[in-house]
C-alpha cells in the first residue's frame, strides 16, 4: 500500500512539474533567452560578412597598386582602416556595451568610406577596369557589401525583438526577476558617411582657356 502511495505521489509531482513548465512557457519565461540567442546568431552572421570583406582587401589593394602605385595615400588609408576594423571585436558582452559597440561601428563605417575611395580609382585607370582579377574582386566585394547590409538589417530586427522582451508584458516580469542581469543590445545606426558615396576627383586641374584676342 505504501509503495502504491509513493508511486502516486511521484506521479503527481511529475505531473505538477509538467503543468508548471507549460504554464511558465505560456507566461513568456522562455522569450528572453530565445530572442537573445537569435540576436547573437544574427550578430555572428554579420561578423562573418565583415570578416569576408576584410579578407578581400589585401588582394584588392595589391591589384590596384599594380596599376596605380602613385595613389599611395588611398592605399595606405585602406590598409590602416582594415587594421583598425579588424582590431575592434564584438562578443556576447560588448554588444550590450554602448561605447564598445560605437567603436566597432565607427571602425567599420570608416573602412566602408575609404573602400569607396579605393574603388573609384578605376575611373582614372581604364587598364585597371579591364583586369580580370580586379573585376572578380570588385564583384566579390559588391556581393559582400550587400551581405553586410542584409545582415545588419537582420541583426537590428532580432535585437529590436529581444529588447522588446525586456520591457513588454509578460516577459518583462522575468526581465525584472529571473533575467535581471540582462541588458538591452545595441542597434546599428545608419550614418551619413555610410549612406553617401564618397566623391573623389582624380582629374588634373584643367588650365584656364586663353583669353580671346580682341
Amino acid at each position: 500500500m505504501l509503495h502504491v502511495t509513493n508511486a502516486r505521489w511521484r506521479f503527481g509531482a511529475v505531473a505538477l512539474i509538467a503543468v508548471a513548465a507549460i504554464n511558465l512557457s505560456g507566461c513568456g519565461v522562455n522569450n528572453i533567452p530565445t530572442k537573445e540567442a537569435e540576436a547573437k546568431q544574427k550578430m555572428g552572421d554579420l561578423q562573418a560578412a565583415y570578416q569576408r570583406r576584410a579578407d578581400l582587401i589585401p588582394n584588392l589593394v595589391s591589384t590596384v597598386k599594380g596599376y596605380a602605385a602613385q595613389e599611395k595615400s588611398v592605399l595606405v588609408e585602406v590598409t590602416q582602416a582594415r587594421a583598425s576594423a579588424t582590431s575592434v571585436k564584438l562578443d556576447a558582452s560588448t554588444i550590450s556595451d554602448p561605447a564598445q559597440f560605437q567603436k566597432f561601428q565607427q571602425a567599420q563605417n570608416n573602412l566602408s568610406g575609404v573602400l569607396g575611395r579605393l574603388m573609384v580609382i578605376q575611373e582614372k585607370y581604364p587598364e585597371l577596369k579591364s583586369d580580370q582579377n580586379f573585376m572578380a574582386l570588385q564583384s566579390q566585394l559588391e556581393g559582400t557589401e550587400n551581405r553586410i547590409n542584409i545582415s545588419r538589417r537582420d541583426y537590428n530586427e532580432a535585437v529590436t525583438a529581444y529588447n522588446l522582451t525586456l520591457v513588454t508584458f509578460p516577459s518583462v516580469f522575468w526581465a525584472k526577476t529571473l533575467y535581471s542581469a540582462e541588458k538591452p543590445m545595441q542597434l546599428f545606426e545608419a550614418t551619413a558617411q555610410a549612406q553617401t558615396a564618397p566623391t573623389v576627383n582624380f582629374d588634373a586641374a584643367t588650365p584656364a582657356a586663353p583669353a580671346a584676342k580682341p
